[in-house]
């Protein structure tokens, strides 16, 4: 079964190629000569009955006119771009591009292509990633996976970008581009080369001239309009205040300065205070006591490709990017490759910090729920209440939230669940505060959140 998907993955590599590069070269012109050529050929078969074989040995002469031309294309130029630092899944990105004509002799009727990732999957990926529901395909269609293909091929499709007409190109002068893509996928965008298209002088097919540029990009998850939300909690003491958040060691809010007494730890001596008055002085700090909130992502789902996930990751990006962090604190909990928290709010960082570390964040196979458990119960002393955004809703996350809410921290669950779906939920430990579960079904998460 393995031997025979690799041939055809092979297969598969080879034609996509072959129809990648054919869409490229040829305009729609080329497409209606081909289908004259067709036709005529059918009927100018018996040249004493028709005439049909004078009108195919034009079309076919001009075809290959054309695609002789292509190779006289003598376009040499120069390109970079000029990106935004962030874009966002789903908003068109502006952009430009500057172009400097670098022959003698004004060029037209050009045009421009940025050249995207190749989308077609590894061999590993297409082995090991089945088509969701491909179980239910005939055995035929099992066999030859074509619909996993072009389903992995679609997944690796990062985002749409539109072709631009040039304008004319006059010989050493730089030309300013204003072009434009839509992301589709979130994390880092790779723009691998620049390609300019030169149509022969009919207009059917184009000679192409690359110039590599690599740059990337950083695109930001999907979010969603969120009302103002009252999230659980209150304000309790924090040890070490806020630069606990983001630094190793305790410090407590400064209030003054006064004589030592015994006890006090020799790191809070204010050594000038010391020189000048001739005895030990310390500084004085204060308990702070603010809301902190732990915003808890789960990462982890069976296969690769999940829209699951990527509207869990978008959720989470909606409330860090909502929640007012001015004088409170928002800790990001999952688990990738280890363990990790983040922290904003209160001068620690920013959201747009925040939704960085989202774009980047991916699904998590080779670890059990138990650890991002574990990292949660560590920190759940410190915080005022959880946001936990789950992608399913079985004993083992049952058995989490009850955990927290024993340890006296309160919650809001969200389970992301495919679209349409029957399955009916449980509250377990939520029954007694079914205002504070949500269930958000992909494809109207929108409406969902936008009635909380």
């Amino acid at each position: 079964m393995q031997l025979y998907k690799r041939q055809h993955y092979y297969l598969y590599r080879l034609y996509s190629a072959g129809m990648h590069r054919l869409r490229r070269r040829t305009t729609k012109t080329a497409w209606m000569l081909l289908i004259g050529i067709t036709i005529t050929a059918a009927f100018g078969v018996d040249t004493n009955l028709s005439v049909a074989y004078q009108l195919f040995t034009l079309l076919f002469t001009l075809l290959l006119v054309a695609s002789v031309s292509t190779f006289f294309c003598r376009v040499k130029f120069s390109a970079h771009r000029i990106l935004p630092k962030f874009g966002s899944v789903g908003e068109r990105m502006d952009y430009k591009i500057v172009l400097k004509n670098e022959t003698r002799r004004t060029q037209h009727g050009l045009g421009i292509l940025d050249e995207a990732p190749d989308p077609r999957p590894s061999l590993r990926e297409f082995l090991e990633t089945p088509e969701p529901g491909e179980e239910k395909r005939n055995f035929y269609d099992r066999m030859n996976a074509w619909y996993r293909w072009q389903w992995l091929t679609d997944q690796n499709v990062r985002a749409t970008i539109k072709e631009q007409a040039v304008p004319p190109l006059t010989p050493e002068v730089a030309t300013e581009m204003h072009c434009e893509l839509v992301p589709l996928k979130r994390g880092y965008f790779r723009l691998a080369a620049i390609t300019l298209t030169c149509p022969d002088p009919f207009g059917v097919f184009r000679a192409l001239r690359k110039v590599p540029s690599e740059q990337s990009i950083l695109i930001l998850p999907k979010r969603y309009l969120l009302p103002p939300i009252e999230l659980p909690g209150k304000s309790q003491y924090q040890q070490g205040g806020v630069a606990m958040a983001s630094s190793v060691g305790q410090s407590e809010e400064f209030v003054s300065l006064r004589d030592y007494r015994a006890g006090d730890p020799m790191r809070h001596i204010h050594w000038k205070s010391w020189a000048k008055t001739g005895r030990p002085i310390v500084k004085e700090f204060q308990d702070e006591f603010f809301v902190r909130h732990a915003l808890i992502l789960d990462t982890f789902w069976p296969t690769l490709h999940s829209d699951i996930f990527e509207e869990a990751v978008s959720v989470a990006a909606s409330f860090a990017y909502t929640i007012q962090t001015r004088d409170s604190l928002l800790d990001l909990l999952f688990v990738g490759a280890q363990a990790y928290c983040f922290t904003s709010g209160r001068g620690v960082g920013q959201a747009e910090q925040m939704l960085e570390i989202l774009a980047c964040v991916q699904i998590c196979q080779d670890k059990r729920f138990s650890s991002l458990q574990q990292l949660v119960l560590e920190h759940a002393s410190s915080v005022s209440g959880c946001i936990c955004i789950l992608l399913a809703w079985d004993e083992e996350r049952k058995q989490f939230v009850q955990r927290l809410k024993i340890a006296g921290t309160p919650v809001k669950v969200f389970v992301v669940v495919p679209a349409e779906s029957k399955e009916k939920f449980e509250l377990g430990p939520m029954a007694n505060e079914p205002e504070n579960f949500h269930v958000l079904e992909t494809g109207k998460i929108a409406q969902t959140l936008g009635a909380l």
